[in-house]
């Protein structure tokens, strides 16, 4: 295993997002750096920042948020730790969800609703454009066509540059995409659960991103006689560090975003983007969940 020490992420390759923004593929979402639940201030402020700042370094130049994580406290995070961003730093951020306590989320797409969710993600991040604005989820209770219309309304006003969307299905792309051009999806999608592989083949197809949330479950396959733990010492790694080799072989467009509130954890998770599977090794990872 040969590993870029400096910047491990820009091992992982690139991926034209929208066709214009290149990224690094292995990139970094924030979840876990609000409380409990998502919910309120980070338990530990300063740490939070030095991961962000320590994941640049480390060649992360794409970056996952939304609205409600915390609600509101990811996005200020961000701004504090990195503002004003590098040329090369991709912000994706959502909205689509609300928040009435720890561990609740409940969608809401009013077309209001989500500009006034834009406008203030834009306030919050400094920002004068948003690269990636993903709806968080469709909300049943509002046409998809009025949900999606609203995020092209605010791309043509320069505000959004690309649209992407968040636990979909391919049918629900293809609808969104007669009224505006989707970029990107954002699925629950690991080596265990691979309950979105219809999706993540058509975005293949289609040379739309696919982000997957969740990808470090690696849970039940890294007990002591399990592929996973055996590979993972044969390449002198962890398992989840095999979990994101596994990923980015997947499919040109997978773009994980394994996030953390710990430096150690970060610096070890994009170890993962050096490690080159053989076809021979992500068969034997797939076959032994499937």
């Amino acid at each position: 295993m040969t590993i870029a020490i400096d910047r491990p992420a820009a091992s992982s390759g690139t991926f034209l997002l929208g066709g214009d923004l290149e990224i690094n593929r292995l990139g970094y979402g924030t979840m876990q750096l609000p409380g409990e639940g998502v919910w309120g201030e980070s338990r530990d402020h300063d740490g939070a920042i030095r991961v962000l700042r320590r994941a640049v370094e480390l060649g992360v130049n794409f970056f996952d948020t939304a609205d409600s994580y915390g609600p509101e406290v990811a996005e200020n995070l961000l701004r504090e730790a990195l503002h004003p961003y590098g040329d090369d730093v991709v912000i994706a951020t959502k909205a689509g969800l609300t928040r009435q306590g720890p561990g609740i989320w409940t969608p809401v797409g009013r077309p209001a609703y989500l500009r006034q969710q834009a406008e203030l993600s834009l306030r919050r991040l400094g920002l004068e454009r948003i690269d990636l604005f993903q709806l968080h989820r469709i909300d049943p209770e509002v046409p998809l066509e009025d949900q999606v219309g609203e995020l092209k309304q605010m791309q043509d006003e320069g505000k959004i540059r690309h649209i992407g969307l968040s636990e979909v299905s391919v049918a629900d792309v293809e609808a969104a995409q007669q009224v505006a051009t989707i970029v990107s999806v954002q699925n629950l999608y690991n080596l265990a659960n691979r309950s979105a592989e219809e999706l993540l083949d058509w975005s293949t197809e289609q040379g739309i991103g696919f982000i997957p949330w969740f990808p470090l479950a690696t849970g039940k396959l890294t007990g002591q006689d399990s592929p996973l733990t055996r590979l993972a010492a044969e390449h002198e790694a962890t398992p989840s560090q095999l979990a994101l080799a596994w990923l980015l072989k997947r499919s040109p467009v997978m773009l994980p975003i394994p996030g953390t509130s710990s430096v150690a954890h970060l610096e070890d998770n994009l170890v993962g983007a050096t490690i080159e599977l053989t076809d021979a090794e992500f068969d034997a990872l797939s076959d032994a969940v499937a």
